[in-house]
């Protein structure tokens, strides 16, 4: 069961690579919520019940619930629905994505160490491999946010990997990721408030015009 979920979570990085519609990314990071849930759930049933709950309300209540609603906030605000690359077409997103799918498989065969699990080592170096390239192919701001988000998500899978006998490294994984995650929707709900509608990209342009 474990497994489908993780192949399931892959598949999402995969489509979050290639999809073009912000609402798709917002709808994919609240699937990604709800994974992670499972994974939890599944992974972590041994620790007590204060702590499992915890996880629980951090990855279901955060992750599937909050932020995308945060997430769509922002598309309505800035009537901004489709990603515009930087010189990168859907192909080559396609295939960033996969050599780093590539690279990820290979550093998890060549570490082999016992003390981690390296199935969730491995696709959570996808996933941040994946939200560095969300982060410097793309041009919106917004794009930005959701790598940052990718990278949060790979943080949580980086602590499975080694904290079924560590707890205490879940709860400081999982109260890093919340707080770097109220941080960067804190910035970006600020930039709005100031009526910022554009990315950088066109507003350099605007300057220069």
């Amino acid at each position: 069961m474990i497994l489908s979920l993780v192949i399931l979570y892959v598949i999402t990085l995969i489509y979050l690579s290639i999809t073009e519609r912000f609402r798709n990314h917002a709808s994919l990071i609240a699937l990604q919520g709800v994974i992670l849930l499972g994974i939890a759930l599944l992974r972590l049933h041994s620790l007590d019940a204060v702590e499992l709950a915890f996880i629980i309300v951090e990855t279901l209540l955060f992750k599937a619930v909050i932020v995308p609603a945060i997430l769509l906030r922002v598309i309505r605000k800035t009537k901004i629905n489709r990603v515009r690359s930087s010189g990168s077409s859907q192909f080559n997103s396609l295939l960033l994505s996969i050599v780093a799918l590539a690279l990820s498989c290979w550093i998890t065969s060549a570490m082999a160490d016992e003390r981690i699990d390296m199935i969730f080592f491995g696709v959570a170096l996808y996933a941040l491999l994946s939200g560095l390239i969300m982060i410097v192919v793309r041009q919106r701001v917004f794009a930005h946010l959701v790598g940052f988000l990718v990278i949060e998500n790979g943080v949580f899978l980086f602590s499975m990997a080694i904290g079924v006998e560590m707890p205490m490294m879940i709860n400081l994984a999982i109260m890093l990721d919340i707080m770097i995650s109220i941080l960067l929707l804190g910035m970006f709900l600020r930039k709005l408030d100031n009526n910022i509608h554009t990315d950088e990209a066109d507003a350099l342009t605007s300057v220069k015009d």
